[in-house]
Order: C-alpha cells, then sequence, then structure tokens
C-alpha cells in the first residue's frame, strides 16, 4: 500500500505520524481536487476574455504566412521555404463559434495553470512520503511543467506548421476549395501540441518507474529496437502522412528515450551488474 495512504503527519504534531481513515483521505483529495477545480476554471475565464488574442495571434498564428516557423525557413534557403497558403475557416453550425470558443478557451486555461494543478497534487501526496523520498523528488512540479510546456511549444512551432502546411498543400482536384472548419482546426491545433506535451513527460515517467525498479536501463537498452518502432507510430499518429514531419517528431522523442535511459540508470535501486 502506497505510504500516503496509511499515514499522515498530525496537524498537532509534525514530528509524528497519524492514521487518518479512508474518509480522512476523501476528505483531504475532495480540497485538492476542488482547489484544482478553481485553478481551471480561473484560467478558463482568464482565457475566454482574451478572444481576439487568443484566436488571432494563437490559434490561426500557423495559418499565417508570416508566423515566425515559416519565416526562419525561408530565411534559410528558398529549397526550404514553406508556407500554408490561403486557407478559408468557415463554420458550419451557428453555435460552433462559441462552442470552440469555450473548448479553446477550457484547454488554453489547463495549459495555463498546469503547474498550480501538479502542486495541489504534490500537497495532497507529500505528507506520506518520507524525507528521503521527498528529497528525491524536489523539483518534480518545475521539471514537469517544464517538459509538458516544452512539448507544446514544440507541437505549436515546428508540428502545427509543417502539418498545416503539409495538409493545405495536398489536393485531389483543382476543383476542390482549400477551405476548412473552425472545429477542425482547433481538433488539430489541440492534438499537434496536446499530445506532444503528455510524450514530452515521458523522462519524468521513466523516473518513476525506475525509482519503484519496475523499468531499468539495461531493460530500457535492450528493447531500444522496440522503442524505436513506438515512437514512430506515436510520430505518425500526432502528424499527417509526411514523412518529414514524422522524422522532427520523431528525432526528439528518441532524444528524450535516450534521456530517460540515464535517467533510469541513475534511479533504478538496484545496481546493474
Amino acid at each position: 500500500m502506497l505510504p500516503f495512504l496509511n499515514k499522515v503527519k498530525s496537524p498537532n504534531d509534525p514530528a509524528h505520524s497519524a492514521e487518518m481513515s479512508f474518509l480522512d483521505h476523501f476528505d483531504a483529495l475532495r480540497k485538492h481536487l476542488f482547489r484544482i477545480a478553481l485553478w481551471v476554471t480561473v484560467g478558463t475565464i482568464f482565457v475566454f476574455i482574451q478572444k481576439k488574442f487568443v484566436f488571432d495571434q494563437i490559434i490561426f498564428g500557423p495559418l499565417n504566412k508570416n508566423f515566425i516557423t515559416y519565416r526562419i525557413f525561408c530565411g534559410i534557403s528558398e529549397f526550404t521555404c514553406f508556407d500554408p497558403g490561403e486557407i478559408k475557416v468557415i463554420t458550419r453550425e451557428l453555435s460552433e463559434q462559441l462552442t470552440v470558443h469555450l473548448k479553446v478557451s477550457f484547454f488554453l486555461g489547463i495549459v495555463l495553470v498546469f503547474p498550480f494543478c501538479l502542486n495541489e497534487i504534490w500537497k495532497f501526496v507529500k505528507p506520506g512520503l518520507y524525507q528521503k523520498e521527498i528529497n528525491a523528488t524536489t523539483g518534480l512540479i518545475a521539471a514537469c511543467s517544464f517538459l509538458f510546456v516544452l512539448g507544446i511549444l514544440f507541437g505549436y512551432y515546428i508540428i502545427a506548421p509543417f502539418s498545416i502546411s503539409f495538409l493545405a498543400s495536398y489536393g485531389v482536384s483543382d476543383r476542390v476549395e482549400n477551405t476548412t472548419t473552425l472545429t477542425s482546426i482547433v481538433d488539430n491545433m489541440t492534438m499537434f501540441t496536446l499530445s506532444t506535451g503528455a510524450v514530452f513527460e515521458l523522462p519524468v515517467l521513466v523516473y518513476f518507474l525506475a525509482k519503484l525498479g519496475i523499468m531499468s536501463a539495461e531493460f530500457m537498452r535492450t528493447y531500444r529496437r522496440h522503442a524505436i518502432v513506438v515512437i514512430v507510430i506515436v510520430a505518425a499518429v500526432i502528424t499527417p502522412p509526411d514523412v518529414s514531419s514524422m522524422i522532427m517528431v520523431s528525432i526528439p522523442l528518441l532524444l528524450l528515450y535516450e534521456l530517460s535511459i540515464l535517467i533510469a540508470k541513475k534511479v533504478y535501486p538496484k545496481s546493474e551488474f
């Protein structure tokens, strides 16, 4: 049983531990979940009232030819230059703009308050940990937040521009007008960014698995080839059927895998002889 499920520091005497019932744990969890919901609500409201900036500058950013990624690649050479062309965004339902606005506000609100939500989870778990376990997880919130934001930025500035340009330039006939729905744009942007943000948490996941003695560096080295296949599949899922986009996603994931091997080697409880 996990330590925090059967002991917690007594509020009356910090030097001792007091037994907590299931209802006590549930009540503590409820309070932290309430604060997480409150943080998400605040983030959602803040994003919601920034409608023009959020859509014109963030959501529709990769659709503009002057987006920073296009300018950088076009500045390198004519061969690397690309852009999304002219993409007309339309809606098919009367309520689509409102529902999409709410959806975007919710997801961006979560991204905005992600560190605070992690902190609430940490506050719930921390009282049940021993001091050496607390020391071992120092900086965990900062690491998770950094990797999550890094993954989102990578998806936004790298995956999204390449994917949108490829999909926008692909056509089956000149008779087909190049348009897309607002919902489609938002769904694709969500997939390109949040999915990479989650995948970039791989080193943190490996850290915990290695700390628990479940995954060792030797195990990861042995199944490196299998991991490469999985990484390529993941890259293919979160990108369109474009080889260049898939390669650009696979490379950082492979680097993260190698970094995870080093982490596992350092924290795995049993030495690898």
